[in-house]
């Protein structure tokens, strides 16, 4: 009788050889544990590091503090709200942002409520055209409308040239021209298209029939309005509410142009005057503020979406998506939103480029027509920039930092999106998954200046083998990646999620290695999604202030940053040249975009 053989024990070195294979075969696991420490170190440590520097004494401030340098202390907690300038420095600055947000919400229900009722549940003409036209607003750089209003209203109060009204003879008083209700009416403007499409796509979403059963048994429009349609519309309002009050939360440059020359400081300007000032715990502490207030606001958004539930109606093929007939009103309405349309888009963008043609404002004659500020060799009075905007370098070296710095941040956005999306599923019910799905969506819980504020913290001095990063295009990059990695993460998750496995083990059988299986079909495959997490990130970046305000250097200036230098050294003429240039990148972008991936910000309402 034959004795079986006991088995050799396989060597240590086997079983790490064989492992090391399997992790090249399905590096899932390792990928994932590898996005999690960046993300980590990106998203985390700048959030740790700003709550610290809040609790330590920052050079300089010892003799204040009676405490030494790097020690922990509450000297920054008092300074911020209990001392003799905590006023100055919060709670007066945190009255105007609750102030502003309240008016922006108000002004942005009331327009952009009334728009969406006008596109999807009436007859009004044009409704295609008014689906798209009125979403043009988002896509312009907020302070386009700030810069737009000081155009028309300008006083004499801030010096410089005046807006058209003064130069026209027309006094305009200083609370017109400056603080909280140019703020709000400029903010309201552009964010009102939110709304527009929260609540028309949740207007489509409603079954006329419910409205109809109602009316059957005698509930008079009032009735049905307040019965049947608000409560459906909870959702979509207390989103779109929420939303606004964080974007306001963070928002910089409309409260920066409009309200500084009447000292209306909000908590996004207070914190930038304090980092200017170089008041590092101060700044800290007014970062974290913001930042705790936006992480409430999205926690209590992600609460009510899951009251949606509540709402829901039983729709399906009988759902009826019936409009109303407003007969002899159909043209007064059209009527209405053109006229919202002109103040939103068309008004604020002929005002600029008037001002970058006319030499007074208000005159028409045609010897104050004028083409310097464009293409001029030699503007008088222009010291700090004494040419046209096309004229010099400073433009197109803005420009081309604005175009290799976004750019590449969008792709290297798009990229990490895909594999977060590629790692949240494939190792889907994993602790890796979990993490990465929640860190990579919780930039979006923090207000831009807030997070740029925590990355000046961490990489403005060396930490470790990490050097100093502060001046440089690689800092610009990884926070412009890490701020909108939320939605080209999203759009990975939800790319992946329909994408199942058998062509990836399809290939994996032939012997295809894991970088092959990517490149020859999880991106050709997922080729849309890509493009969607790169494209969005580029536009946003084009236009965005909020977040670069700070860590910009002359070396590093970017279209954004140069146009709100201009405003400071009261070129308004060239700021406003120098914005029309963004406006016009932004839009154009978009509409690729939008050609590109087949698809439109109006398609939601009817557009």
């Amino acid at each position: 009788m034959a004795v079986a053989a006991s088995a050799r024990p396989v060597s240590r070195g086997r079983r790490v050889l064989y492992r090391s294979r399997v992790l090249l075969r399905n590096p899932t696991v390792l990928l994932g544990l590898v996005l999690s420490a960046a993300l980590l170190y990106l998203v985390i440590a700048p959030l740790v590091s700003v709550v610290s520097d809040a609790g330590r004494v920052q050079y300089g401030d010892e003799a204040r503090s009676g405490q030494g340098a790097g020690s922990w202390t509450s000297y920054y907690l008092w300074r911020v709200f209990r001392s003799p300038v905590s006023r100055l420095l919060f709670w007066e600055p945190l009255l105007h942002t609750l102030t502003v947000a309240v008016g922006v919400i108000a002004f942005a229900l009331a327009v952009g409520g009334s728009m969406a009722w006008l596109v999807t549940r009436t007859n009004v003409p044009g409704r295609t055209f008014l689906a798209g036209a009125l979403v043009v607003p988002y896509m312009l750089p907020s302070w386009t409308f700030a810069l737009a209003w000081l155009s028309l209203f300008k006083n004499e109060r801030s010096g410089g040239q005046v807006g058209y009204l003064q130069g026209a003879g027309m006094h305009t008083p200083d609370w017109l021209a400056y603080g909280p209700v140019p703020i709000i009416v400029t903010l309201g403007l552009h964010y009102y298209p939110f709304v527009l499409l929260l609540f028309g796509n949740a207007l489509r979403r409603i079954d006329s029939q419910l409205e109809d059963s109602a009316r059957i048994l005698g509930a008079g429009g009032r009735t049905v309005l307040r019965r049947i349609t608000l409560p459906l519309m909870l959702p979509a309002l207390s989103s779109a509410v929420l939303l606004v009050l964080g974007r306001v939360l963070g928002t910089f440059g409309t409260p920066y142009i409009l309200g500084l020359p009447s000292d209306y400081n909000v908590l996004s300007t207070s914190l930038y005057h304090a980092i200017r000032d170089r008041s590092t715990g101060v700044a800290s502490t007014i970062a974290s503020v913001i930042v705790l207030i936006g992480v409430l606001v999205v926690l209590v958004d992600t609460r009510l979406v899951r009251e949606q539930r509540k709402f829901v109606t039983v729709g399906g093929k009988g759902a009826m998506d019936r409009r109303g007939d407003l007969r002899r009103w159909r043209w007064p309405a059209f009527g209405l939103a053109m006229a919202v349309f002109a103040a939103s888009v068309v008004i604020p963008v002929l005002t600029l480029l008037l001002s970058t043609i006319t030499k007074t404002p208000g005159v028409f004659s045609p010897g104050n027509f004028t083409l310097r500020y464009w293409f001029g060799s030699d503007i008088e009075g222009a010291v700090g920039f004494p040419h046209g905007v096309l004229r010099g370098g400073e433009l197109w070296e803005a420009a081309w930092n604005s175009v290799r710095i976004v750019g590449l941040a969008a792709l290297v956005c798009g990229f990490a999106g895909l594999l977060i999306g590629y790692v949240v599923v494939r190792g889907a019910g994993s602790r890796v998954s979990a993490f990465l799905r929640q860190v990579s969506f919780l930039p979006y819980l923090v207000p831009g200046i807030a997070f740029a504020a925590a990355c000046l913290s961490l990489f403005a001095v060396r930490r470790g083998p990490v050097p100093a990063l502060y001046g440089t295009i690689t800092l610009l990059v990884l926070v412009m990646v890490v701020t909108h990695l939320p939605y080209s993460s999203r759009s990975g998750i939800s790319a992946m999620m329909q994408l199942g496995r058998e062509p990836e083990e399809a290939a994996q059988i032939s012997g295809a290695r894991w970088p092959t299986r990517m490149v020859r079909i999880i991106i050709p495959i997922q080729r849309g999604a890509l493009v969607t997490g790169v494209v969005l990130p580029f536009i946003s970046g084009l236009k965005e202030l909020s977040i670069v305000i700070m860590l910009t250097t002359s070396g590093t200036q970017l279209l954004t940053t140069l146009s709100i230098g201009l405003v400071d050294y009261g070129y308004t003429q060239l700021a406003n040249g120098v914005v029309l240039v963004i406006a016009l990148l932004s839009f154009t972008m978009t509409y690729l975009a939008q050609r590109l991936t087949k698809s439109s910000l109006a398609s939601g309402i009817g557009g």
